[in-house]
Formats: C-alpha cells, structure tokens, sequence
C-alpha cells in the first residue's frame, strides 16, 4: 500500500476533487491543509511549491489533480 499526502487548502476545488477522487478508490490518504497548518505551509514550500493540490505517493510529487497519473502511481 503506497503512503499518500496530499496538500490542500480549503478554497481548492481540484483538492476536494482529489480527495474524493482517493475516497472512491478507498485509499487511505493523509490531508495536509497549508491554509490551516503552518507546518504543512513550510514542508510545502521547502518542496519548491506554492500552489495546490499537491499529491505525494511514496515519494513521488504530483502538483495538480493529474488522475491518470494518479492512477499509474497508484497502481504499482
């Protein structure tokens, strides 16, 4: 089972379609919100971004809510 963070604001549509998007799939995911949690904020920025969503499976970043990679990350 892939570990999955995924970066979110409360404002994003493409973060609540990603989440849900993993909530159909049934896969469990850790939400980091950079608009409520500073900390979330900081490890995203020293990562190099500033928008989100943002979608870490295992070790590999996905920046926006790109399913078919998703899929092919999810998958392995």
């Amino acid at each position: 089972m892939s570990k999955v963070v995924v970066y979110t604001s409360n404002t994003c549509p493409y973060c609540t379609m990603a989440k849900d998007y993993l909530n159909e799939k049934n896969i469990a995911f850790e939400e980091k919100n950079v608009q409520t949690d500073a900390q979330a904020r900081t490890e995203l920025m020293a990562k190099g971004y500033t928008g989100v969503p943002v979608i870490v499976v295992d070790n590999e970043e996905i920046v926006g809510f790109d399913k078919a990679r998703l899929d092919t990350l999810l998958d392995k």
